[in-house]
């Protein structure tokens, strides 16, 4: 199989398919589109999220962030993780100390605690291993929810921009000869594009605006979430192209690298349907958070992109950008 997430058929056919629901207590549990699961009585929220390889703090702190993010879309504020690494034999000390001190710090920033966890060595690993179990509650006058509530006439709001996680990968891996290319800032501000892949900030403000659905654009980019959300609501989309916000940083550097933005890593961008989008993005820049309207949810099962006189069909998620590129020049 392709590397990264499995295509949605796979997902289907060999994952979703086997298993049965058998607990009461569980209110939402596996999906298309569904980072968590709801469970019952006490109302909290549990995501899990896997990251093959954590080989320094910047890669420890983004799985961290996209756990309390796949959280806060689903209308919970982050309160704790359970945190595994896996170590391969060469590993030394300093590299576990130096990532869980990166762990401590994140988890700091978005008032997580690390609740526990294991660690161990083992010879069947090449690679630091993480893997995050994170709970949250709901957010004060709030509910938890999930992806497929989306209904025919709501907006599509998008916050900030996409690709800003592959944007900060892309550049780490390539400093050197975007330096040699562009001016210094552009690449300075695109390597810290880090900063901005929290959407604790704007699934607060939603949440406590009624919003009821939000699912955060990540592996494969905000093409892959828009057809996760439509898949999961049973309704399909029309998207304006040249509405979707995206940083010259971004267009740069994915031009250097020959790689399609729209199907970029983009956790920092959180998509939302609203019944009146446009009152939505009033509040969140309100907040100092930046929001377009990008499209509106239809009654019928089309998915549409359109860029000008342009119109094309949303295909389903294909392999997200950043491994192909890295496949293509990282052998």
């Amino acid at each position: 199989m392709r590397t990264g997430k499995i295509s949605d058929s796979v997902l289907k056919r060999s994952v979703l398919r086997q298993i049965r629901t058998r607990r009461q207590e569980v209110l939402s549990g596996a999906g298309i589109g569904e980072d968590c699961a709801i469970f019952a009585p006490s109302d909290t929220c549990a995501s899990a999220v896997s990251e093959a390889e954590v080989t320094g703090e910047a890669d420890m702190a983004r799985v961290l962030v996209k756990c309390a993010n796949n959280l806060a879309a689903a209308g919970a504020r982050p309160i704790a993780v359970l945190l595994t690494l896996l170590l391969p034999s060469e590993a030394e000390e300093p590299l576990l100390k130096r990532l869980m001190t990166a762990a401590e710090e994140t988890c700091g920033r978005l008032e997580m605690q690390i609740a526990g966890g294991h660690t161990t060595v083992s010879r069947h690993v090449d690679c630091p291993i993480a893997c995050v179990t994170a709970w949250g509650v709901p957010w004060e006058d709030g509910a938890l929810q999930t992806t497929h509530g989306a209904r025919p006439g709501q907006d599509i709001v998008l916050t900030k921009w996409i690709g800003l996680e592959g944007t900060a990968l892309l550049t780490r891996l390539n400093m050197q000869q975007l330096s040699e290319r562009y001016p210094a800032r552009l690449v300075e501000e695109a390597a810290g594009f880090e900063q901005y892949l929290s959407v604790i900030p704007e699934a607060a403000v939603a949440a406590q605006s009624g919003i009821r659905v939000m699912h955060d654009a990540s592996e494969g980019g905000i093409l892959a979430a828009l057809w996760e959300l439509s898949e999961s609501s049973g309704v399909g989309l029309t998207i304006d192209l040249r509405k979707i916000p995206i940083r010259q940083e971004t267009v740069e550097v994915c031009e250097f690298c020959e790689v399609n933005p729209y199907a970029l890593a983009s956790s920092g961008c959180l998509v939302l349907a609203a019944d009146h989008g446009e009152s939505l993005v009033e509040r969140l820049g309100r907040e100092g958070i930046p929001a377009t309207v990008i499209g509106q949810i239809t009654d019928s099962r089309d998915r549409l992109i359109c860029n000008a006189e342009e119109r094309r069909y949303l295909d389903r998620p294909a392999q997200d950008e950043i491994y192909r590129y890295m496949e293509r020049n990282l052998k």
